[in-house]
């Protein structure tokens, strides 16, 4: 199930920079920034998720069991 939301949220961030990009070529500032954030901040709690630990395991796997 977890493993569902990690690449959910990976898609919703490129997404959200695919809309910020299109939304930036029509001419919006204040908007597509804040997606930009907000894809920023996804992509930080994936590499967080899924980055090892000391220990070498992922914060993935220590949930799983």
């Amino acid at each position: 199930m977890l493993d569902a939301a990690l690449s959910l949220m990976m898609l919703a961030a490129i997404a959200l920079v695919a809309g910020a990009l299109f939304l930036f070529r029509r001419g919006e500032r204040q908007r597509p920034v804040l997606m930009l954030v907000l894809a920023a901040i996804m992509g930080v709690n994936l590499v967080i998720w899924t980055a090892p630990t000391q220990q070498g395991t992922t914060l993935v796997e220590e949930a799983k069991k």
